[in-house]
Protein backbone atom coordinates (compact mmCIF):
# COMPACT_ATOMS: atom_id res chain seq x y z
CA UNK A 1 0.00 0.00 0.00
CA UNK A 2 2.76 2.44 1.26
CA UNK A 3 4.13 1.66 -2.53
CA UNK A 4 0.98 2.75 -4.71
CA UNK A 5 0.39 5.53 -2.42
CA UNK A 6 3.57 6.85 -3.30
CA UNK A 7 3.31 6.37 -7.12
CA UNK A 8 -0.11 8.16 -6.94
CA UNK A 9 1.85 10.83 -5.50
CA UNK A 10 4.27 11.23 -7.72
CA UNK A 11 1.65 11.33 -10.13
CA UNK A 12 -0.44 14.09 -8.65
CA UNK A 13 2.79 16.10 -8.38
CA UNK A 14 3.74 16.20 -12.13
CA UNK A 15 0.03 16.76 -13.02
CA UNK A 16 0.27 19.79 -10.45
CA UNK A 17 3.48 20.96 -11.66
CA UNK A 18 1.88 20.86 -15.60
CA UNK A 19 -1.22 22.80 -14.45
CA UNK A 20 1.23 25.57 -12.76
CA UNK A 21 3.72 25.70 -15.85
CA UNK A 22 1.19 26.12 -18.50
CA UNK A 23 -0.51 29.34 -17.17
CA UNK A 24 2.68 30.72 -16.31
CA UNK A 25 3.83 29.99 -20.12
CA UNK A 26 0.78 31.75 -21.26
CA UNK A 27 1.00 34.91 -18.86
CA UNK A 28 4.39 35.30 -20.51
CA UNK A 29 3.85 35.22 -24.08
CA UNK A 30 6.54 33.57 -24.82
CA UNK A 31 5.53 30.80 -27.09
CA UNK A 32 8.07 29.49 -29.64
CA UNK A 33 7.27 30.02 -33.30
CA UNK A 34 6.52 26.76 -35.27
CA UNK A 35 10.12 25.35 -36.66
CA UNK A 36 8.89 23.52 -39.56
CA UNK A 37 10.85 21.83 -42.20
CA UNK A 38 13.96 23.91 -43.26
CA UNK A 39 15.18 24.62 -47.36
CA UNK A 40 18.76 23.42 -47.96
CA UNK A 41 19.88 26.89 -47.05
CA UNK A 42 18.36 26.75 -43.83
CA UNK A 43 15.02 29.23 -44.10
CA UNK A 44 11.27 27.72 -43.84
CA UNK A 45 10.38 25.52 -46.26
CA UNK A 46 7.13 27.53 -47.97
CA UNK A 47 7.36 25.15 -51.04
CA UNK A 48 3.84 23.77 -52.04
CA UNK A 49 0.73 25.39 -53.20
CA UNK A 50 -2.08 27.37 -50.48
CA UNK A 51 -5.13 28.32 -51.30
CA UNK A 52 -7.00 31.32 -48.86
CA UNK A 53 -10.74 30.44 -48.13
CA UNK A 54 -12.78 33.31 -46.88
CA UNK A 55 -14.75 36.01 -48.08
CA UNK A 56 -12.06 38.54 -48.33
CA UNK A 57 -12.29 38.19 -52.37
CA UNK A 58 -15.57 39.68 -52.53
CA UNK A 59 -15.34 42.10 -49.56
CA UNK A 60 -12.36 42.52 -47.28
CA UNK A 61 -14.97 44.34 -44.94
CA UNK A 62 -17.39 42.85 -42.89
CA UNK A 63 -20.67 42.50 -45.43
CA UNK A 64 -23.67 41.26 -45.54
CA UNK A 65 -25.49 38.68 -48.39
CA UNK A 66 -26.19 41.24 -51.46
CA UNK A 67 -27.99 40.57 -54.50
CA UNK A 68 -26.20 40.57 -57.97
CA UNK A 69 -26.13 43.37 -60.14
CA UNK A 70 -28.06 41.72 -62.99
CA UNK A 71 -31.17 39.86 -61.72
CA UNK A 72 -30.23 37.01 -64.41
CA UNK A 73 -27.78 35.95 -62.93
CA UNK A 74 -29.66 35.05 -60.08
CA UNK A 75 -28.35 33.15 -56.76
CA UNK A 76 -24.63 32.84 -58.94
CA UNK A 77 -23.56 36.31 -58.93
CA UNK A 78 -25.08 36.77 -55.62
CA UNK A 79 -22.38 37.99 -52.79
CA UNK A 80 -22.46 35.53 -49.63
CA UNK A 81 -21.99 38.05 -46.56
CA UNK A 82 -18.56 37.21 -44.38
CA UNK A 83 -16.32 38.53 -41.50
CA UNK A 84 -13.84 40.99 -42.21
CA UNK A 85 -9.96 40.88 -42.37
CA UNK A 86 -9.40 44.17 -41.75
CA UNK A 87 -8.09 45.55 -38.48
CA UNK A 88 -9.84 47.46 -36.61
CA UNK A 89 -13.08 46.74 -39.11
CA UNK A 90 -13.05 49.26 -41.60
CA UNK A 91 -10.31 50.53 -44.16
CA UNK A 92 -9.34 54.06 -43.39
CA UNK A 93 -10.30 56.05 -46.54
CA UNK A 94 -9.50 59.80 -47.21
CA UNK A 95 -13.22 61.25 -47.66
CA UNK A 96 -12.66 61.72 -51.38
CA UNK A 97 -11.57 58.72 -51.94
CA UNK A 98 -14.14 56.84 -50.39
CA UNK A 99 -16.70 58.70 -52.47
CA UNK A 100 -15.03 57.00 -55.45
CA UNK A 101 -14.98 53.22 -53.29
CA UNK A 102 -18.96 53.79 -53.83
CA UNK A 103 -18.81 54.42 -57.29
CA UNK A 104 -16.80 51.16 -57.44
CA UNK A 105 -19.20 49.42 -56.27
CA UNK A 106 -21.97 50.61 -57.51
CA UNK A 107 -20.32 50.13 -61.11
CA UNK A 108 -18.88 46.95 -60.13
CA UNK A 109 -19.54 45.07 -62.57
CA UNK A 110 -18.16 47.50 -65.23
CA UNK A 111 -15.21 48.55 -63.57
CA UNK A 112 -13.92 45.49 -61.78
CA UNK A 113 -10.71 44.63 -63.34
CA UNK A 114 -11.05 41.34 -62.90
CA UNK A 115 -13.88 40.80 -65.40
CA UNK A 116 -11.76 42.52 -67.84
CA UNK A 117 -9.21 39.28 -67.05
CA UNK A 118 -6.60 41.97 -65.84
CA UNK A 119 -4.11 40.37 -63.25
CA UNK A 120 -5.20 41.02 -59.77
CA UNK A 121 -2.23 42.46 -58.22
CA UNK A 122 -1.16 42.36 -54.30
CA UNK A 123 -2.90 41.55 -51.99
CA UNK A 124 -5.70 40.21 -53.79
CA UNK A 125 -4.19 37.92 -55.59
CA UNK A 126 -3.47 36.16 -52.54
CA UNK A 127 -6.75 35.59 -51.33
CA UNK A 128 -9.05 34.85 -54.59
CA UNK A 129 -10.56 31.72 -55.00
CA UNK A 130 -8.00 30.33 -56.64
CA UNK A 131 -4.60 28.45 -55.42
CA UNK A 132 -1.40 29.69 -55.76
CA UNK A 133 2.36 27.72 -55.88
CA UNK A 134 5.20 29.00 -54.18
CA UNK A 135 8.84 27.79 -55.31
CA UNK A 136 11.37 29.11 -53.02
CA UNK A 137 15.41 29.61 -54.15
CA UNK A 138 18.13 30.99 -52.03
CA UNK A 139 18.18 33.97 -54.42
CA UNK A 140 14.37 34.07 -55.14
CA UNK A 141 10.64 33.16 -55.34
CA UNK A 142 8.21 32.77 -57.62
CA UNK A 143 4.24 32.90 -57.00
CA UNK A 144 2.18 31.29 -59.94
CA UNK A 145 -1.60 32.42 -59.53
CA UNK A 146 -3.75 30.28 -61.89
CA UNK A 147 -6.14 33.70 -62.53
CA UNK A 148 -4.53 35.53 -65.96
CA UNK A 149 -1.97 33.26 -65.47
CA UNK A 150 -0.38 35.53 -63.34
CA UNK A 151 3.26 35.31 -61.38
CA UNK A 152 5.77 37.87 -59.60
CA UNK A 153 9.40 36.65 -58.17
CA UNK A 154 10.48 37.73 -54.98
CA UNK A 155 13.68 39.07 -54.88
CA UNK A 156 15.81 37.82 -51.92
CA UNK A 157 19.26 39.72 -52.76
CA UNK A 158 20.05 43.01 -52.77
CA UNK A 159 16.67 45.01 -52.38
CA UNK A 160 15.71 46.63 -56.15
CA UNK A 161 13.64 49.65 -57.12
CA UNK A 162 10.81 49.15 -59.49
CA UNK A 163 12.00 50.38 -62.79
CA UNK A 164 7.96 51.17 -64.13
CA UNK A 165 4.66 50.48 -62.55
CA UNK A 166 3.38 46.92 -63.23
CA UNK A 167 -0.07 45.17 -62.28
CA UNK A 168 1.96 42.99 -59.58
CA UNK A 169 4.60 45.47 -58.38
CA UNK A 170 8.29 45.33 -57.68
CA UNK A 171 8.82 42.14 -54.79
CA UNK A 172 11.66 42.23 -52.29
CA UNK A 173 12.03 40.07 -49.52
CA UNK A 174 13.83 38.79 -46.18
CA UNK A 175 13.48 36.56 -44.09
CA UNK A 176 12.46 37.99 -40.07
CA UNK A 177 13.33 34.56 -38.05
CA UNK A 178 10.39 32.21 -39.63
CA UNK A 179 8.60 34.87 -41.20
CA UNK A 180 9.09 35.65 -45.33
CA UNK A 181 8.60 39.73 -45.34
CA UNK A 182 8.05 40.90 -48.71
CA UNK A 183 7.98 44.41 -49.56
CA UNK A 184 6.29 45.64 -52.94
CA UNK A 185 6.22 48.56 -54.58
CA UNK A 186 5.46 50.10 -57.95
CA UNK A 187 2.34 49.58 -58.68
CA UNK A 188 -0.30 50.67 -61.20
CA UNK A 189 -3.46 51.78 -59.78
CA UNK A 190 -5.97 49.63 -62.25
CA UNK A 191 -6.24 46.90 -59.57
CA UNK A 192 -8.73 46.37 -57.06
CA UNK A 193 -8.45 44.94 -53.46
CA UNK A 194 -11.94 43.07 -53.86
CA UNK A 195 -14.65 42.53 -55.58
CA UNK A 196 -16.59 45.69 -53.58
CA UNK A 197 -14.60 48.60 -55.33
CA UNK A 198 -12.11 48.75 -52.47
CA UNK A 199 -8.80 50.50 -54.65
CA UNK A 200 -5.55 52.54 -54.40
CA UNK A 201 -3.41 54.50 -56.13
CA UNK A 202 -0.10 53.96 -57.52
CA UNK A 203 0.93 55.37 -54.20
CA UNK A 204 0.25 51.59 -52.86
CA UNK A 205 3.16 49.98 -50.63
CA UNK A 206 2.30 46.20 -49.18
CA UNK A 207 4.46 44.82 -47.14
CA UNK A 208 3.45 41.12 -46.48
CA UNK A 209 4.36 38.34 -43.85
CA UNK A 210 4.29 34.55 -44.42
CA UNK A 211 4.68 32.87 -41.27
CA UNK A 212 3.49 29.22 -41.23
CA UNK A 213 1.82 28.07 -38.40
CA UNK A 214 2.29 24.02 -38.70
CA UNK A 215 3.11 22.34 -41.75
CA UNK A 216 0.32 22.59 -43.35
CA UNK A 217 -1.13 25.86 -42.67
CA UNK A 218 0.57 29.82 -42.55
CA UNK A 219 -0.66 33.04 -41.43
CA UNK A 220 -0.85 35.77 -43.69
CA UNK A 221 -0.31 39.31 -43.21
CA UNK A 222 -0.47 42.37 -45.37
CA UNK A 223 0.26 45.93 -44.10
CA UNK A 224 -1.22 48.58 -46.98
CA UNK A 225 0.11 51.93 -47.13
CA UNK A 226 -1.06 54.43 -49.63
CA UNK A 227 -1.23 58.67 -48.67
CA UNK A 228 -2.89 59.62 -51.29
CA UNK A 229 -6.07 57.02 -50.99
CA UNK A 230 -5.65 56.07 -46.79
CA UNK A 231 -5.37 58.77 -43.70
CA UNK A 232 -2.76 55.88 -42.58
CA UNK A 233 -1.51 52.27 -43.18
CA UNK A 234 -3.76 49.25 -42.56
CA UNK A 235 -3.47 45.80 -42.22
CA UNK A 236 -5.29 42.59 -43.47
CA UNK A 237 -4.56 38.80 -42.17
CA UNK A 238 -6.13 35.50 -42.36
CA UNK A 239 -4.67 31.92 -42.60
CA UNK A 240 -3.59 30.13 -45.54
CA UNK A 241 -3.92 26.44 -46.39
CA UNK A 242 -1.86 24.33 -48.52
CA UNK A 243 -3.46 22.00 -50.67
CA UNK A 244 -2.50 18.46 -49.89
CA UNK A 245 -5.04 16.37 -52.26
CA UNK A 246 -2.88 13.57 -54.00
CA UNK A 247 -0.88 15.10 -57.40
CA UNK A 248 -2.86 18.33 -56.69
CA UNK A 249 -1.77 20.68 -59.68
CA UNK A 250 -2.15 24.43 -60.46
CA UNK A 251 -4.48 24.23 -64.05
CA UNK A 252 -4.31 27.24 -66.18
CA UNK A 253 -7.55 29.99 -66.30
CA UNK A 254 -6.39 32.18 -69.25
CA UNK A 255 -9.54 34.40 -68.90
CA UNK A 256 -8.68 36.29 -71.82
CA UNK A 257 -10.36 34.91 -74.63
CA UNK A 258 -13.39 34.66 -72.26
CA UNK A 259 -13.25 39.05 -71.85
CA UNK A 260 -12.06 39.53 -75.63
CA UNK A 261 -16.25 39.88 -76.45
CA UNK A 262 -16.77 42.42 -73.06
CA UNK A 263 -14.15 44.57 -74.34
CA UNK A 264 -13.70 44.83 -77.95
CA UNK A 265 -16.71 42.84 -78.61
CA UNK A 266 -18.17 46.58 -80.40
CA UNK A 267 -15.23 46.89 -82.92
CA UNK A 268 -16.45 43.54 -84.63
CA UNK A 269 -17.80 44.63 -88.58
CA UNK A 270 -20.53 41.76 -87.75
CA UNK A 271 -21.70 39.98 -84.37
CA UNK A 272 -19.93 37.00 -83.33
CA UNK A 273 -21.73 34.28 -83.21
Amino acid sequence: MKKRTFTVLIVALAIGSCCMVAPAFAQRGTAPAYRGPRTADGHPNLNGIWQAFSTAYWDLEDHSPSPPQLYQMGARGATPGGQGVVEGGDIPYKPAALETRKKNFANRLALDPEVKCYMPGIPRATYMPYPFQILQTPSSILMAYEFASSDRVVNMGKPVEAAVDTWMGTANGRWDGETLVVDSTGFTDGTWFDRAGNFHSDQLHVVERFTLTDVDHMQYEATIEDPQTFTRPWKISMPLYRRVEKNFRLTDFKCVEYAEELLYGELRKKPSK
